[in-house]
């Protein structure tokens, strides 16, 4: 059973008259051609409206039976060109080998709307957008997968590719999630969904590593180009184009690593296959948001080393820059100019993070001693919830009307240890106070970046477990309070507490 190609009036001819497909001038070598695999009846379960104004869609577009068919997988626009890219990658640390979409299947690009905010990674204002089919059916590179993703696992992607744009962390988008009664197996029976994500593109470290590990070098250089062209324009003047490429991609890295560090995300499986050339959080599986503080936190049920735990990111982040670099070597010419590319890496992570708890901390000057203060500050976080405890230190007062106890006992309660935030606390206020800083002033400045609502697996949970009964209302309400994560919205308070005790049960694998 093919799927059907339309051409039919509504939201999907309007995309099928935007769709090109950059990937595919590319030579052959770099994918295969197929069609997505029909999902059995299908029905919407998830749709952005922040996501499809990006392509120019109206936020009612899946109303259009057509276009829920064209997110499905069974009607293909005709305009359409789908193919599945190759690429391999390192991991856990190991060379895999060949990889691949394995799930994934590129339907085209389209413009993006012409009000459309440039987005730092990738530029995408005049540019164009990929639109990729996740759960589309089995391809080449499917390896022992069934091509196919589960609801459970489609939700979790949907929800939050979009709570971290809403953050303003780089990533892809998702427009659509469309559920299926059929099932597919994982650990147990499951039903089974498709997932429309969105990027200027998929392009990976991996898609290098194949090429270098082929000992391919000049589609290696077509790769290259092809990425400084469409992205990265301004750098094809360099006198090294590719260093300076490698550089960029370095820099943009690191500081995407500290934007998650910022906000406790774990990605949970930073392979190299996973890691974007254009700086975005690319593939999300079993990811999570640290609650109790933990730096040793791992997200990843899979992961048993511990090699993604949150204290580990920046430093694999940096590693997969290295595996990046091997790739370019041939390219950049020489071995000093590479290690000065990858030398960016740490100075840009540690100025970035440096920055962001300035920020979150609601300090507007730098003293050479706020180091030891987070440091300080990190010390005692064990155990506390992270995004409580960052929301509310935006309450605290330099000089309350009660005595410190009192009046910072929302803060204070988060701790076991109540001397030792006390004693930070009293650190904290004197460094307030050499800056002058207006109580007013600084909660509003903090609460624009420490947010109030971040997607908690339990939160995720308790929204699948009702998607299952075929109920989209809480999906539905929990990602409207995730579009406004440092709004105080008052009515959805109760998204903001700390998880119940059965939470803390909760795993994710590699399969979610």
């Amino acid at each position: 059973m093919n799927p059907e190609r339309i051409s039919s009036i509504g939201a999907a001819a309007e995309l099928n008259a935007a769709l090109g497909n950059r990937f595919a001038e590319l030579p052959p070598a770099f994918f295969t051609r197929l069609q997505p695999t029909p999902l059995p009846a299908p029905y919407p379960v998830a749709f952005s409206a922040p996501a499809a104004a990006m392509i120019g869609l109206a936020s009612d577009a899946m109303d259009d039976q057509s276009l829920l068919e064209t997110l499905a997988g069974n009607r293909v626009l005709e305009a359409s060109k789908p193919l599945a890219a190759v690429y391999s990658g390192h991991q856990f640390g190991v060379w895999a080998g060949q990889l691949g979409d394995g799930r994934a299947i590129l339907l085209g690009d389209v413009a993006a709307a012409a009000d459309t905010a440039t987005h730092e990674a990738g530029g995408i204002e005049g540019g164009r957008i990929e639109l990729q089919l996740k759960g589309a059916g089995l391809t080449p590179y499917s390896r022992m997968g069934d091509g196919r993703a589960v609801l459970r696992s489609s939700i979790r992607e949907f929800l939050c590719s979009e709570a971290m744009a809403a953050l303003g962390i780089p990533t892809t988008r998702a427009l659509s999630v469309v559920g299926s009664d059929a099932l597919v197996m994982r650990e147990t029976p499951e039903t089974s969904a498709v997932v429309l994500r969105m990027a200027p593109s998929f392009i990976r470290f991996g898609s290098f590593e194949h090429w270098y590990y082929k000992g391919d070098h000049a589609t290696l250089k077509i790769l290259a180009d092809t990425v400084l062209a469409q992205f990265y324009p301004a750098l094809q003047g360099a006198e090294n184009p590719y260093q300076a490429l490698l550089a960029e991609v370095t820099r943009r890295t690191a500081e995407l690593v500290a934007q998650w560090q910022a906000v406790g995300f774990m990605h949970g499986v930073l392979n190299t296959d996973n890691m974007s050339i254009l700086g975005l959080t690319l593939d999300y599986g079993p990811f999570g948001f640290m609650e109790a503080f933990d730096p040793r936190h791992i997200c990843n049920h899979t992961d048993q080393q511990g090699r993604y735990s949150y204290a580990n990111q920046p430093q694999i982040g940096e590693w997969n820059c290295y595996a990046l670099g091997q790739t370019l070597l041939p390219l950049i010419g020489d071995v000093d100019a590479t290690k000065a590319a990858l030398a960016a890496y740490q100075p840009a992570f540690a100025a970035k993070r440096d920055a962001l708890l300035h920020a979150k901390l609601g300090l507007q000057t730098r003293l050479q001693e706020d180091g030891a203060l987070f440091d300080a500050l990190f010390s005692i976080l064990q155990g506390v919830d992270f995004t409580l405890f960052f929301r509310r230190l935006g309450e605290l007062r330099t000089r309350p009307a009660a005595p410190f106890e009192q009046a910072d006992a929302p803060l204070r309660d988060l701790f076991i240890d109540r001397a030792a935030f006390d004693g930070w606390a009293g650190r904290y206020r004197t460094r307030l106070e050499t800056e002058n800083s207006d109580d007013a002033v600084r909660r509003l400045a903090m609460h624009a970046v420490n947010p109030k609502y971040v997607l908690r697996n339990y939160l995720a949970q308790n929204a699948i477990e009702r998607a299952q009964a075929k109920d989209f209302s809480e999906l539905a309400r929990l990602q409207q309070v995730l579009q406004k994560p440092f709004d105080e919205q008052p009515e959805f308070a109760h998204y903001a507490a700390l998880p119940p005790d059965w939470a803390s049960h909760l795993e994710v694998s590699c399969s979610s």
